[in-house]
């Protein structure tokens, strides 16, 4: 047979094949076209990094806002007062007795910012001072139930502050503990005595074991701590409400908040960590929570207490939630946290 072109049609195929010049058309045409997809996918790669980047830091700071919002209500002494004698009769009287023998005032320190710290104070006379820590979105006045404890049970002198942008101290952003320990430990110092107990609730436990990690001030001879019902960080209590308030992840919210809480506030979440704190500190610690807690959830104290080094001591109150475990077992409690500050502990 002889050897000929293949036809297609009427047409051999040789005449399909591309000469030289067209072949490098083509392909010019094909980069061409390679390049303004790549640019186009290249362009919708940075909108949607941007989008996200945009609805990360909006996100963040919708966040940080609405952690760290203090009290709409915190000028509201009056309020304040009705809610604390509603819930705890017995302050009542012993109110209107302090304030009949002049024994409760205001005292002011200012921060090397400029704002003004407020505390009430209630003097004994003696050498002996406990400080009361309040929690989130609280103020002083609020805990006066425990202040009553201290200074009728136990004889003390008590310190109880208003927290940074709570009460009648200034500031715009609650501090989660973190900033606050300083200026609790400031607070320590001007009111040093021999024997000093710090006793905070829920944020102000946190704040209460943030503290205690940190070099005590001179010439105290005798430094506990009470924690009720704080967290382990803010990191932890933080990922908590998220995941449980709006069923969220903590990556990428988390990150983003934590790092605008940075470059606003000069803190981050991590870093602000009672659990970390904790571990460095060698004074006496009684740990409390109710078994019920899902705010500040009940596995944190454990974690806690593991992490404490000797002395400690745990009690987990029954059929209690969040910050409840004086109302529910007030006696019990009572009794408890004279013990703790009477018991003698080896230097």
């Amino acid at each position: 047979m002889e050897n000929s072109p293949k036809n297609f049609g009427n047409l051999p195929v040789s005449s399909y094949l591309c000469n030289d010049e067209e072949q490098e058309y083509v392909e010019k045409f094909t980069t061409v076209k390679n390049k303004s997809m790549l640019k186009k996918i290249v362009w919708m790669l940075v909108v949607v990094v941007a989008t996200g980047i945009v609805a990360l830091t909006g996100g963040g700071l919708y966040m940080l806002d609405y952690s760290l919002s203090p009290d709409p209500n915190r000028a509201d002494i009056d309020l304040k007062y009705k809610v604390l004698f509603a819930d705890y009769p017995e302050t009542v009287a012993w109110m209107d007795s302090l304030k009949q023998h002049h024994a409760l005032r205001d005292t002011f320190m200012t921060d090397d910012e400029g704002n003004r710290h407020h505390a009430y104070y209630i003097n004994k006379g003696g050498r002996k001072t406990a400080f009361v820590i309040h929690g989130w979105r609280d103020q002083a006045i609020e805990f006066f139930f425990l202040a009553r404890m201290y200074e009728r049970e136990f004889g003390y002198n008590v310190v109880v502050p208003d927290l940074y942008a709570s009460g009648k101290s200034e500031g715009d952003v609650i501090r989660m503990g973190w900033l606050d320990r300083l200026d609790v430990l400031e607070w320590l110092r001007l009111f040093r005595t021999d024997t000093m107990v710090v006793h905070g609730v829920s944020m102000g436990g946190a704040t209460t074991m943030m503290l205690s990690g940190e070099p005590m001030p001179e010439g105290i001879k005798d430094m506990r701590f009470v924690d009720d019902c704080g967290y382990t960080s803010v990191w932890d209590e933080f990922e908590g409400e998220l995941r449980n308030q709006f069923d969220l992840p903590a990556f990428p919210l988390m990150h983003a908040t934590s790092l605008i809480c940075q470059l606003r506030y000069g803190w981050s979440f991590d870093e602000a960590s009672a659990i970390s704190q904790v571990k460095k500190c060698r004074y006496p610690m009684f740990f409390i929570h109710g078994d019920n807690d899902t705010f500040v959830p009940t596995e944190m104290v454990y974690r806690l207490y593991k992490a404490k080094p000797r002395p400690k001591q745990l009690w987990i109150t029954k059929d209690t939630g969040h910050a409840l475990s004086y109302k529910n077992h007030r006696e019990e409690y009572i009794s408890k946290i004279r013990a703790f500050v009477s018991k003698k502990y080896q230097e």
